[in-house]
């Protein structure tokens, strides 16, 4: 099932023994497009610190109670790695949470997941020989999706639209589309985009270039996705 991401902002996180606060946001690799984290703000409980939980703790989403169920209890979350909001995620950090909870780094391997293609725990005995070689010891490629929304969207022949939110898949938790406000010259209708046009994101510009033409969204019906281009 595909979910939008900015619905699923302000969620309740339920973890096995209570709440413990709500989506603040999401990483995602913009290299792979796979959501890594969500970011909890966990309110009175911590004193407001943010926390991070990977998809591999994800459990149900109840979107009648707007809640998302963790798969954690409020002690392992509490005694969990912390995170400097103002500062980027290092891969140091990461070593030493998905030491912490026992899962599986999703850098080594081949998948989306590293050995697989879903955020779960696979037995020990399966064993898979290679690396993602795109990944750096200092460049996790992890962004905001909340900074991200909102940037413009570049096309070839220019200016396309702005970047209005991200839809999901909520077992591989991968960016399926890119959801687009078009600009005036397509009277402001919503396009969706696939990650696979995404030539590059500058966030010095807050601009996510793309490798397709106005004419190619406009051969495009509503509401479909946005594969043609070279």
């Amino acid at each position: 099932m595909h979910h939008d991401l900015k619905k699923l902002h302000g969620y309740k996180i339920a973890a096995s023994d209570g709440t413990i606060g709500h989506v603040k946001d999401f990483y995602f690799d913009d290299y792979t497009w796979a959501i890594r984290y969500l970011v909890v703000d966990t309110g009175n409980w911590l004193s407001g610190r943010l926390v991070l939980i990977s998809p591999h703790a994800f459990g149900y989403i109840d979107e009648e109670n707007k809640e998302l169920s963790v798969k954690l209890s409020k002690n392992q979350i509490e005694q969990s790695p912390s995170i400097d909001e103002h500062k980027p995620v290092s891969r140091q950090y990461e070593t030493e949470y998905y030491s912490y909870y026992g899962y599986p780094t999703y850098w080594s391997g081949g998948g989306l997941w590293g050995m697989g293609g879903y955020p779960m725990i696979l037995p020990a005995t399966e064993v898979f020989d290679g690396r993602m070689d795109y990944m750096h010891p200092n460049d996790p490629n992890l962004r905001s999706a909340a900074a991200v929304t909102g940037y413009h969207i570049e096309a070839v022949d220019g200016p396309l639209g702005r970047v209005t939110d991200f839809r999901v898949d909520d077992r591989s938790w991968d960016i399926r589309e890119l959801v687009v406000e078009a600009g005036h010259w397509y009277s402001g209708k919503e396009v969706l985009l696939s990650p696979l046009k995404v030539a590059r994101i500058s966030y010095e510009q807050e601009k996510v270039y793309v490798k397709l033409s106005k004419d190619d969204i406009r051969k495009t019906a509503e509401h479909d996705v946005v594969l043609a281009g070279n």
